[in-house]
C-alpha cells in the first residue's frame, strides 16, 4: 500500500492539491494521502498534518517566521520517523517547500514538484536546489520543460491547471442584470489586487484613472473586483469617496463579460488571456522593492499572457510610468480602436493554444502512480 504526502501554502495550492488526490484515489483506491492543506484538501479525505492558513499570510513578521520554522521543523520530523510516505508531492510555495525538500535528500522517499517555482522569471539560482533534491519537476508552461531539462533535471510538462479549471463565460446580459449594470454599455472592470500593499500602491491611481475616463466617456461603466480574502472594512476604507459599483467573490465571471480590464498582474491575468478579454496590466511596489525586482529578474516582461507567447501582446505599465495618463490612452485604444481590439483578442487566443488541452490534474496522478511503481 503506497503512501504519498502532499505540501501546500496557500488556498489555490489547496484546490490543486485537492483535485491531485481525487485523481489519484480514481487510479489507485488502496492509496493512503496525508498532507498539509485547507478545507479542499480535506473535502477528499486527505488527513492534514496541519491546516495550511497561518502559512497564507503576507508578510515577514518575526511570528510568521517562528511559526514557518516550527511547521518544517515538524514536518520533516513527521515525514522522516513517522509517516515515511513513498512520496511527498510539493505545490507551489517555493520558499518553505524547497526547505522541506533539502531535508528529504537521501531519505528513500521520492520528492515530486508541481507548480514549481518561477525561476525563469525571477532567482533562477533555485535551480541548483531544484536539481539536488527534486527527482522529478511536474511544470505547468510549457517553456519551463525545456528549461529544466537543459540545467538536467527530469520534467514532465502536466498542463496548466487554470485550462480545465476555469468556468465558462459567464452570460453577459444575466451577469449585468444580476448588479444593475447597463449591457447596452462598455465595462471596465478594474482589479487592484487582493494584497492590502497593492491596495495601497494602486487603488489610489486606478480610481482617478476611472473618474477621469468617467467624465470624458459617460458612455462608459465602470465597476470593482474585491478580493474575496480582503474584508469590507479594508475596501471601504479605499472608496469612501469613489462612485464605483464593487464586486464580490466572482472574479471570473467579471473577467469574461468585461469589455476592458484594469489588472495589478499576477494569475488574473493568465484568466483574463484565456476569456480572451484585453486588459491593461499596471503595477508598482515600494522603490526599494522594484530595484531588488530589477536585480533578480531573469526576464523583462511582466504579465504571463506575454511571457507565454513570447510577444507584448498586453500592455505592461510598470512603476514610474503608473500614472493616469497612461493607463487611460492604453484603455481608450481597447475600447475605441476596433482594429487594434481584434488583433489583440486574436493574439490572446495563442495562449490558451500554447498551453493545451491536458488536464493538469489527471497528469499529475498518473505520473506520481507511475513513479510510485517504479
Amino acid at each position: 500500500m503506497k503512501k504519498i504526502f502532499i505540501i501546500t501554502g496557500d488556498y489555490s495550492g489547496d484546490i490543486h492539491a485537492s483535485k491531485v488526490a481525487k485523481a489519484l484515489k480514481l487510479l489507485n483506491p488502496d492509496i493512503i494521502i496525508e498532507g498539509i492543506g485547507g478545507e479542499n484538501l480535506k473535502a477528499q479525505g486527505v488527513k492534514l498534518l496541519s491546516d495550511q492558513k497561518k502559512m497564507g499570510v503576507v508578510g515577514l513578521s518575526p511570528k510568521i517566521i517562528f511559526d514557518h520554522i516550527l511547521l518544517g521543523k515538524r514536518t520533516i520530523d513527521y515525514l522522516k520517523n513517522t509517516y515515511k510516505p513513498d512520496l511527498v508531492l510539493l505545490i507551489d510555495y517555493g520558499a518553505f517547500n524547497l526547505n522541506i525538500s533539502k531535508h528529504l535528500k537521501n531519505t528513500g522517499i521520492k520528492v515530486c514538484y508541481y507548480i514549481p517555482p518561477q525561476v525563469w522569471a525571477s532567482r533562477k539560482w533555485r535551480l541548483n536546489t531544484i536539481k539536488k533534491n527534486i527527482d522529478e519537476v511536474l511544470c505547468i508552461f510549457p517553456f519551463e520543460k525545456e528549461m529544466y531539462e537543459s540545467y538536467g533535471i527530469k520534467t514532465h510538462y502536466v498542463g496548466h491547471p487554470l485550462v480545465q479549471q476555469l468556468p465558462e463565460k459567464a452570460e453577459r446580459k444575466t451577469f449585468f442584470e444580476s448588479h444593475g449594470l447597463n449591457p447596452d454599455k462598455k465595462l471596465v472592470a478594474v482589479f487592484p489586487g487582493s494584497r492590502v500593499f497593492e491596495l495601497n500602491q494602486l487603488m489610489g491611481v486606478f480610481l482617478k484613472t476611472v473618474k477621469t475616463l468617467q467624465k470624458k466617456h459617460p458612455d462608459l461603466q465602470f465597476c470593482i473586483s474585491q478580493a474575496p480574502n480582503l474584508s469590507d472594512k479594508t475596501y471601504k476604507k479605499y472608496l469612501k469617496k469613489a462612485d464605483i459599483k464593487v464586486i464580490k467573490g466572482e472574479n471570473q465571471a467579471l473577467l469574461s463579460v468585461a469589455d476592458a480590464l484594469i489588472l495589478a498582474s499576477g494569475t488574473v491575468a493568465l484568466e483574463a488571456a484565456l476569456y480572451q478579454t484585453p486588459m491593461i496590466i499596471a503595477y508598482r511596489g515600494p522603490w526599494l522593492f522594484y530595484f531588488i525586482y530589477l536585480i533578480v529578474r531573469c526576464i523583462k516582461k511582466v504579465s504571463l499572457p506575454n511571457i507565454i507567447t513570447g510577444k507584448n501582446i498586453v500592455p505592461e505599465i510598470i512603476q514610474g510610468q503608473v500614472n493616469v495618463q497612461n493607463i487611460s490612452y492604453e484603455i481608450e485604444k481597447i475600447l475605441y480602436d476596433t482594429e487594434y481590439k481584434a488583433q489583440y483578442v486574436k493574439q490572446l487566443s495563442e495562449v490558451k493554444t500554447l498551453l493545451s488541452d491536458k488536464n493538469s490534474a489527471e497528469e499529475v496522478a498518473k505520473e506520481i502512480n507511475t513513479l510510485l511503481t517504479l
